[in-house]
């Protein structure tokens, strides 16, 4: 990856809080979330469905549903902040600075219109290009992600393509107007093994060759420990393992990390044992006391049921947990 440390960001999120009200009280998908992703980076944001990865997402992109809203923190991109931007500042900034790649290519794109009609709309949309340039780049963008005689194919229509090929239209879609960001929400959960691992390598060359930040959301352990330089684990909203990503795959810290690592056969690396995290993540209007995870977890003591679980800032950045895995131990390979 061509991402330096010392490089300014291209995404930070401090302390993000998305509320949504109900008749029953307000409710928090997204609770205190902060992190960082530099140019040529990819960040796996991982958790059970309802740990709040795609709210935060969307709160990035702006596309919260009503009434879910931004209550707390703040989101900048390139040090400039766009959580309070009007929307039509924020609609012209999708797909200008970020793109958009999502589970379901068929919501992505529009069955009415060509692939061709499709990318040119957007290059012409975001660059200050001609027409026939902007159709000689929507060629090349298919090229680049690898649909095989692009110029022949561009004036085929969305079902006339494979769900992986389509899949491969729409990365071209959300990288043809040049981003500085990528979203890419599930992009492999629809396809089969193989189509995955091909998705996943072309993610990470465009991320390598073209310097994009990338936030990659997923549910899945093993596609983390395959394609993401860090690992961002979230918990019923809450951000609680943030680090490289081979340190946290061979040495989680927090029990629930260390429950998705050993519950996922690729990132189990095939000497361990299978196990499945017992009970399920806690709905967010009966979230329990304390630490959220400590009706699931095995090491929870007394601290963990009364009080709230500390901050990864002071936790040294690694797990927001009160008893937190010793590396040099054996139960962590367990």
């Amino acid at each position: 990856m061509t991402q330096t440390t010392d490089a300014p960001p291209v995404l930070s999120v401090r302390d993000l809080v998305v509320e949504i009200p109900t008749r029953a009280g307000i409710l928090r998908p997204t609770d205190g979330v902060s992190y960082d992703i530099r140019r040529g980076e990819i960040l796996g944001v991982v958790g059970e469905s309802g740990a709040g990865k795609s709210m935060t997402g969307n709160a990035v992109i702006g596309l919260l549903d009503p009434p879910a809203r931004i209550a707390g923190g703040e989101i900048l991109l390139n040090g400039q902040r766009i959580d309070r931007l009007p929307r039509d500042k924020m609609r012209h900034i999708r797909g200008d600075k970020i793109g958009m790649i999502f589970q379901d290519p068929l919501t992505s794109l529009n069955p009415l219109l060509t692939i061709g009609d499709q990318l040119t709309e957007t290059i012409l949309e975001h660059l200050d290009v001609s027409q026939s340039k902007a159709r000689e780049r929507a060629i090349a963008a298919l090229e680049e992600v690898g649909i095989p005689a692009a110029r022949s194919r561009i004036d085929s229509y969305p079902h006339e393509f494979s769900g992986g090929m389509r899949q491969r239209v729409v990365i071209a879609l959300a990288l043809c107007a040049e981003p500085d960001l990528v979203i890419a929400d599930e992009p492999t959960t629809a396809l089969d093994v193989s189509v995955q691992a091909q998705i996943i390598a072309l993610l990470k060359r465009l991320c390598r060759e073209k310097g994009v930040a990338v936030m990659l959301v997923t549910h899945d352990m093993g596609v983390i420990a395959e394609a993401a330089d860090r690992v961002a684990v979230m918990y019923a909203g809450r951000l609680v393992e943030l680090g490289p990503v081979q340190e946290v795959v061979e040495t989680a810290r927090h029990p629930y990390t260390a429950g998705l690592m050993a519950s996922t056969p690729r990132a189990s690396l095939g000497h361990r044992r299978l196990r499945q995290i017992p009970g399920a993540m806690p709905r967010l209007n009966a979230l329990p006391t304390g630490c959220p995870f400590h009706p699931r977890c095995d090491r929870a003591e007394e601290k963990c049921r009364q009080e709230p679980a500390p901050s990864l800032g002071a936790c040294g950045g690694r797990a927001a947990c009160w008893f937190p895995l010793d590396p040099g131990k054996e139960e962590n390979a367990a």
